[in-house]
């Protein structure tokens, strides 16, 4: 299955200088890793906080493009200067599913949407991780496939964050894109498995 997860050799070359230049200051991959954490905690405190002001969520799509890009250097650094450790794998995949999860929670605070269904959106996108790492028990490699992995999510998030602050989502939809996103979730979860059951196969 198609995903954005697939243009992330492209996203890095744009970005190997400011690795570089990060590199040179002494940071570490764990602590880009960490900052995109932290810094998804802050904004979901933020926006959560505030989320009455529906111009607030412009902060949603602005701290996905800075996230997707932190990702993105971290694993130039862990992979290009070696600096990859079991620690920068536990605070990858822990931080990721973390980060997710504030940010998806941000959806509570609108009253018109339906919090069971954002609940279960964070719960299958949970899942859908969980599912991409077992791959590697089972002798494959950690699963990204598609519909909907981290950075589908992460670009479907910010648009619909975008559209909210701009008023032209109405918010009575919103509950009909979780319904959507939960079916390409299930469906990524079922990729995952597959292709990994299959990987160990060839």
């Amino acid at each position: 299955m198609l995903s954005i997860y697939q243009l992330k050799p492209k996203f890095q070359a744009l970005l190997r200088p400011y690795a570089n230049a990060l590199y040179k200051a002494n940071f570490t991959a764990n602590q880009v890793t960490l900052i995109a954490g932290f810094g998804s905690i802050f904004i979901a405190f933020i926006v959560g906080v505030l989320a009455k002001y529906q111009w607030i969520f412009f902060l949603i799509p602005i701290w996905m493009f800075i996230r997707m890009a932190l990702n993105a250097i971290d694993g130039i650094l862990a992979r290009e200067y070696y600096q990859k450790s079991n620690l920068g794998a536990y605070l990858n995949e822990i931080c990721d599913v973390v980060s997710d999860s504030a940010l998806l929670l941000i959806f509570t605070q609108i009253e018109c949407v339906n919090n069971y269904l954002v609940i279960l959106v964070v719960l299958l996108s949970l899942l859908t991780e969980y599912s991409g790492v077992l791959g590697v028990m089972i002798g494959a490699s950690r699963r990204y496939d598609g519909p909907m992995g981290k950075s589908d999510r992460a670009f479907v998030l910010g648009g619909i964050s975008l559209a909210i602050a701009t008023y032209l989502l109405p918010l009575s939809y919103i509950n009909a894109l979780l319904w959507i996103i939960s079916i390409l979730l299930v469906c990524t979860v079922i990729n995952r498995i597959r292709n990994g059951i299959q990987e160990v196969k060839k």
